[in-house]
């Protein structure tokens, strides 16, 4: 079984507060984020570290009714997902303005639901928002916690609430990385519908190399597949596509975004697949960040590259396009394959094993050392005014991914044009390749 990370869903009718609270629990908490496009809002997803745990915040469209027109009906259908998939549920109402028939309809929603519900009461920064408290406890969820997501009165009390309720669901404290490495790699294909995930998997699964065995998915649209190839276990996570074409596409499109999402927070290495003929589309761009922030490895796999007319030619013109639209992800490998002609998929395996063994290489301390003091020497930082940003040490203090925490006199001074030159050095010296590192930056005590 795969160990995935908690899932909070924000809900409530629309201008209750529900964004004003997310923004607060991620600045509270210095969330490790990443931004993905949505139809409601800009911020949909982020990770937050909630006491020993890492989660998964999800922001969602307000809860309407009598509203079944176009987008509207896709938002509806959105929230419904993010509930039935969410482990938690912070229920927010209007303190101030009381209870809504629109409230009552949601509680009765969750209720349906049968999910952990920490219910909420919003804005008791306000004169009217005593008298409501009383009718707000009638929602049947219990005494509400009372907070000001804008003056950020009580916040705290949401965080010990979700403690309580983790370890009553008895979901274990992952953390952001794991430094116990596993029998199985875990790999998830993402990509747009009718681009080969199912059939990259399919041909895999069927090397007479492989031994397999179906396991359920956790998710309706993710099959999991256990094999052994080269006395190596993998669990194959097929995903549904990221966006489905016609009428209704926005809504879609944020769901199946939500499905991709789970499958690469299951996952070791994540294996984006591009459609030759159709290119690369911004949806493969926002997803492929979120693995880069999760701290995953990545292959970007072309399929359907036996349509390829000049195959030398298109694979590099192909290659310079990569380049540009996925500059944030260097160190990602490129494969073309052809699920249809069974042309180098195998391969897939043999870099997840690769990638997999990358992620937890360990560089001893005093070797780290002595190439800090190198780069530094030949590439010294910028100075801030008249001081030099000396350079103290370097440590690795994690892997899978790997971790480096640089000490040095003044972090907050150092330009983002020298942090990726350390890193970029990091990689020429030791490799990585294939899996995100980490950078962290301490002031010197």
């Amino acid at each position: 079984m795969i160990e995935t990370l908690p899932k909070i869903a924000i809900v409530g009718r629309p201008n209750v507060g529900k964004s004003s609270l997310f923004n607060r629990l991620i600045n509270k908490r210095h969330a490790i984020t990443s931004k993905i496009a949505g139809t409601t809002r800009d911020r949909i997803y982020h990770r937050a570290e909630i006491g020993d745990y890492t989660a998964i915040l999800i922001d969602t469209g307000g809860i309407e009714y009598g509203k079944k027109e176009n987008i509207e009906n896709d938002v509806q259908t959105q929230v419904d997902v993010a509930i039935q998939e969410a482990d938690l549920v912070y229920f927010v109402v209007d303190a101030k303005e009381g209870l809504t028939i629109e409230d009552n309809q949601a509680a009765e929603k969750l209720r349906r639901s049968k999910k952990e519900i920490v219910l909420i009461a919003n804005k008791v920064d306000t004169k009217e928002s005593d008298s409501n408290i009383p009718e707000i406890m009638t929602l049947g969820f219990g005494e509400p916690t009372e907070i000001s997501a804008y003056h950020n009165q009580n916040i705290g009390e949401i965080y010990s609430l979700t403690l309580e309720k983790f370890k009553k669901l008895q979901l274990s404290p992952l953390k952001d990385s794991d430094n116990l490495q596993h029998d199985t790699i875990n790999i998830s294909f993402i990509g747009k519908p009718n681009v080969g995930k199912s059939s990259i998997v399919n041909t895999i699964i069927g090397k007479e190399k492989v031994i397999v065995s179906d396991i359920p998915g956790t998710t309706r649209d993710a099959i999991d597949t256990e094999i052994t190839w080269n006395d190596q276990k993998f669990t194959l996570i097929d995903t549904a596509g990221l966006r489905k074409r016609g009428k209704i596409e926005r809504g879609i499109e944020k769901i199946s975004s939500f499905r991709a999402l789970d499958a690469i927070e299951r996952s070791d290495i994540v294996c984006l697949l591009i459609d030759y003929k159709e290119g690369v589309r911004k949806q493969d761009q926002h997803i492929s960040s979120y693995a880069l922030e999760a701290g995953k490895g990545v292959i970007i796999i072309v399929n359907k590259s036996d349509l390829m007319d000049d195959k030398e030619a298109e694979q590099n013109r192909f290659i310079r396009i990569l380049k540009s639209r996925f500059d944030f992800l260097p160190w990602a490998p490129v494969i073309f394959t052809s699920a249809l002609k069974r042309k180098n998929v195998e391969n897939i395996l043999k870099l997840a094993n690769e990638i997999y063994n990358e992620r937890f290489k360990k560089i001893p301390d005093e070797e780290l050392n002595l190439f800090m003091k190198e780069i530094t020497h030949k590439h010294l930082p910028p100075t801030v005014g008249n001081r030099v940003n000396k350079f103290y040490k370097l440590e690795q203090d994690a892997v899978n991914p790997p971790c480096f925490v640089y000490y040095l006199k003044d972090p907050k001074s150092l330009h983002f044009s020298y942090r990726r030159y350390l890193e970029n050095e990091i990689r020429k010296r030791y490799g990585f390749n294939g899996t995100a590192i980490r950078l962290y930056f301490k002031k010197n005590s």
